[in-house]
């Protein structure tokens, strides 16, 4: 089942999304409650979806498929790490500490946008894409979500989705010398969409170690740039989603991004192996599409870079203790 939201003649639906047909919930259900009540509850929430009331796929707009709680960005790719390390600091290295746990960072959920929607970046010379799959978090009967096991983090996979992490590469070499993360390189913008695909239409990809063997691709202009097997993630999502939720909690409406495919999964992977600009940095007007096996297609164009009034620098301060 494929859920999502959209807007039909003004009006926001959330609901069951076919190839020809949206179908909105009834009685004012959402995607929200469809993930707190959880996918073991499947046939429940197809029973929401009004039949009666279907408009053409064409006719609507879709929106953003869930109103995200957080949004956890991984970087579960190795092959990634190795090209935008050479990128960013100028030598492909991955870090021990890699290899040990599925590290993160959270991202913005107030910046999400919808499939074909236009992202507007900061100024930058060095504006990429970052082709992810993206597993949306559900209820699990008689869990609240915390310190999981791997195999307990499984019943709260509800389903997946396509997700762009935009970045301002220059920006985000920038700011992660002052040891924090991303931060503004990421700040601005990023795509999910165009729905939820719910984890049970994936099963037949699934192998035996828990990986979802999917062909996955980006392309920029209609030239293909990458193209990887989401199976080539160091660990499984059950085993992100346990990790996200080691000390902490995972709810219904968190977003957990696989972090970037390799071979081409962005350009500052190229970047690095080639060591000059190659492909160009994204510019206004350019299209990027990201295909993933099993879900679809997730459009996004490049807008005008953002304006914003001047910050001055830091102030040279004289540390004095106490007030004179």
């Amino acid at each position: 089942m494929r859920l999502g939201r959209w807007r039909a003649e003004g009006v926001v639906h959330d609901g069951v999304l076919r190839d020809d047909a949206a179908l909105p919930f009834a009685r004012g259900y959402t995607v929200g409650d469809a993930l707190a009540l959880g996918l073991a509850h499947l046939p429940t929430i197809a029973s929401w979806a009004d039949e009666e009331a279907a408009v053409p796929l064409a006719d609507v707009t879709l929106l953003v498929p869930v109103e995200a709680a957080s949004v956890r960005d991984f970087v579960a790719f190795e092959e990634h790490v190795e090209g935008v390390s050479a990128a960013i600091d100028g030598a492909s290295d991955v870090p021990a500490e890699w290899y040990e746990y599925p590290t993160f960072y959270f991202t913005n959920p107030h910046t999400l946008l919808a499939d074909r929607a236009t992202v507007r970046p900061p100024r930058s010379a060095r504006m990429d894409f970052e082709l992810e799959v993206a597993a949306v978090i559900g209820g699990a009967d008689g869990s609240d979500g915390r310190d999981l096991s791997p195999a307990a983090a499984e019943a709260h996979l509800f389903g997946y989705t396509i997700m762009n992490d935009w970045s301002a590469r220059d920006v985000q070499g920038r700011e992660m010398r002052v040891r924090l993360g991303p931060c503004k390189g990421k700040d601005f913008g990023t795509s999910l969409g165009p729905w939820i695909v719910t984890a049970d239409e994936l099963e037949p990809y699934r192998d035996e170690d828990g990986f979802l063997v999917l062909e996955v691709e980006a392309s920029v202009n209609g030239t293909r740039i990458g193209r990887d097997l989401l199976s080539n993630m160091g660990w499984p999502f059950a085993e992100l989603a346990a990790y996200a939720s080691r000390d902490s909690r995972i709810v219904p409406g968190d977003v957990l991004g696989s972090g970037t495919a390799g071979n081409g999964g962005c350009l500052a992977e190229l970047w690095g192996r080639s060591g000059g600009l190659t492909p160009a940095p994204l510019s206004p007007g350019d299209e990027v599409v990201l295909r993933v096996e099993g879900i679809g297609a997730l459009h996004g164009t490049v807008g005008i870079a953002s304006d914003p009034p001047a910050i001055p620098p830091a102030r040279a301060r004289s540390r004095a203790r106490l007030r004179v």
